[in-house]
């Protein structure tokens, strides 16, 4: 382990994380990884960040899977060099494994992933989770996507059912843990410049003493 600051930011759909992340990476310094980069995770299983969503979905023995994962860890196609048939475990595995090769090289960002549970063990870590009440976060993803009120509402809860469901499969425990983290906050009705300036301004004082 090194001198890196690693910020792991989980949040409830329609909370605005992504949106956050980046204003505080940009008040940090420091890059911010998140959805994107599942486009090179993706390519290991060839497949699709849509099917790669649905893996990282599922429900699923912990167990079972995890045995899965390393029965097939080396199963590699010939033809495009992915790994074969791809769980929530394996995806897990993947994402770790390249979330660490990143937070050696630099100080970053982590959006989702399980990034509390992935660097629950360094001592420079920060573990963040946004939430905010239901109705708040309905009526953002429905401005966001033009949507209706009952639309936003299945995406919200299919997001986080989907979400829930990854950290309980590949961390046994629930991602709305408080002990999980260092700080969650409600953020309904604040703007996420304010929230990412009062982060900024905590994260500075946390820096300081690691």
């Amino acid at each position: 382990m090194n001198d890196n600051t690693i910020i792991t930011i989980n949040r409830e759909c329609g909370t605005g994380g992504g949106e956050i992340a980046r204003l505080l990476g940009e008040k940090l310094g420091i890059k911010v990884y998140g959805r994107t980069m599942l486009e090179a995770v993706a390519q290991q299983f060839g497949i699709t960040l849509e099917e790669l969503d649905r893996v990282k979905a599922q429900k699923a023995n912990w167990w079972s899977d995890f045995c899965r994962f390393y029965q097939q860890f080396g199963a590699v196609s010939h033809q495009t060099g992915a790994i074969a048939d791809p769980t929530p475990t394996s995806v897990y595995y993947a994402e770790k494994r390249l979330l660490q090769d990143l937070a050696e090289k630099e100080s970053c960002i982590i959006v989702g992933r399980a990034g509390f549970h992935i660097f629950r063990n360094y001592p420079n870590a920060i573990h963040l989770l946004l939430i905010a009440d239901h109705d708040a976060r309905i009526a953002r993803i429905a401005r966001k996507q033009n949507l209706t009120i009952e639309e936003a509402a299945k995406v919200v809860d299919k997001v986080d059912t989907a979400r829930d469901n990854f950290v309980t499969n590949v961390a046994e425990t629930s991602r709305h843990d408080a002990r999980n983290y260092h700080a969650c906050l409600n953020i309904t009705g604040l703007q996420p410049e304010v929230v990412a300036n009062f982060l900024a301004e905590q994260i500075h004082h946390k820096r300081a003493t690691l």
